[in-house]
């Protein structure tokens, strides 16, 4: 028994429990399904196929509490532009390499939804072998990178469908998660803003010491958390409500006003904006599906029809 692993005795234990609510075992299997106990009663005397459905690459009408996937971009660069208005625009340009849902994770197996997204391409001496196992039993290509996002029951798609960028709309914001550039060993008028020793008088080979860090002999330590000289950056971080400007279909890149974290050439990861959602109306659910000889012009976010600049009587 002590040869055995764990993960095979839970396994065991899960099939033993859930009896006949999976019509057949999928441990190798790339088809995905969402099982359904309810169904088990409806239609069909129970026991039967009803108790599985697949997973279909369909439109659906996006709930006030659905949640969708996000996206993994690249990190291109930032430029300039300008609006109609003639006012300077400052750009980041992300590009949404190839994203493909990798694996679906349902309640039923793993306790939680969410899609399990990868993108841009890596040969296989690249990735190591359980890496290389778990492509191919989703039957999806080899990924560079790979991302989990959590979304609702009602958002989930099959494995293989092609994330673009048209699943964001222009004029929506979103939230973009990625990892600071890293300085190195920084100082602390450089970490967090310290204003330094005096630069003549008073000071002598100190002009960028921190000063004092503590008290005397009570407590006689310094306390947690003290802003000191440390590695700075490197660091996960989110930038909230960041507005999509444009978008360019055609080369499948996202046009962001304003920074993100990272370096060009990283990977960041775009969702939905949590504190300004956008019109659930305008919003492709579960995601866009693109359709045969459909223009791919350049989408630009709709500035209104008052010129800012003008001033009012």
């Amino acid at each position: 028994m002590a040869a055995v692993s764990r993960g095979l005795i839970a396994r065991l234990r899960h099939l033993s429990l859930a009896g006949p609510r999976l019509a057949h075992c999928r441990l190798f299997s790339s088809e995905p399904l969402v099982s359904y106990p309810e169904d088990d009663d409806v239609g069909g005397g129970g026991g039967g196929e009803g108790g599985g459905r697949i997973i279909e690459a369909r439109a659906g009408v996006m709930g006030p509490e659905s949640r969708r996937t996000g996206v993994i971009g690249v990190k291109c660069g930032m430029s300039a532009t300008w609006d109609k208005w003639g006012a300077k625009v400052p750009i980041t340009v992300l590009w949404v390499d190839d994203n493909v849902v990798c694996q679906v994770k349902t309640a039923e197996k793993e306790g939680f939804f969410a899609l399990q997204l990868g993108a841009g391409q890596k040969k296989e001496k690249h990735l190591t072998k359980p890496e290389v196992g778990h492509f191919r039993a989703q039957g999806v290509p080899l990924k560079r990178k790979l991302r989990e996002f959590p979304v609702t029951e009602d958002a989930l798609l099959p494995v293989g469908t092609t994330i673009k960028v048209r699943h964001f709309v222009p004029g929506q914001f979103v939230d973009v998660t990625g990892i600071t550039k890293g300085k190195g060993f920084a100082g602390g008028m450089k970490r967090h803003g310290f204003s330094g020793m005096p630069a003549s008088h008073g000071a002598s080979l100190s002009h960028r010491s921190i000063g004092s860090t503590g008290q005397r002999d009570a407590p006689g330590r310094v306390f947690k958390n003290r802003k000191m000289p440390g590695r700075m950056g490197g660091v996960q971080r989110t930038v909230k409500n960041v507005w999509v400007y444009q978008i360019d279909p055609a080369r499948n890149l996202l046009y962001l006003k304003g920074q993100v974290p990272g370096p060009q050439g990283s990977f960041l990861f775009v969702k939905d904006s949590i504190y300004k959602k956008p019109d659930t109306t305008l919003l492709p659910f579960p995601t866009y599906f693109s359709q045969e000889g459909e223009s791919e012009e350049l989408l630009i976010a709709d500035l209104g029809d008052v010129d800012p600049f003008m001033v009012a009587d």
